[in-house]
């Protein structure tokens, strides 16, 4: 019993390591995603560079935002 458990999650395994291991077009809406999270993380690290630059400014003990 126990090596049959064994066989099977063996080929499992292996075949859920194969489908990984595929190379897939990602599409437009992949793209688009991709473009959206580099766009929100640009948009976020300007507003803590603005946040920086006022505390700055300011003489604040702490210039981190």
């Amino acid at each position: 019993m126990t090596m049959k458990f064994a066989k099977a999650f063996s080929l499992i395994a292996i075949m859920l390591l194969s489908l990984t291991a595929c190379d897939r077009d990602e599409g437009g809406m992949e793209e688009m995603g991709e473009k959206m999270d580099e766009a929100a993380t640009d948009f976020g690290n300007a507003v803590e560079d603005g946040c920086e630059n006022m505390k700055e400014g300011a003489n604040a003990d702490d210039p981190d935002c």
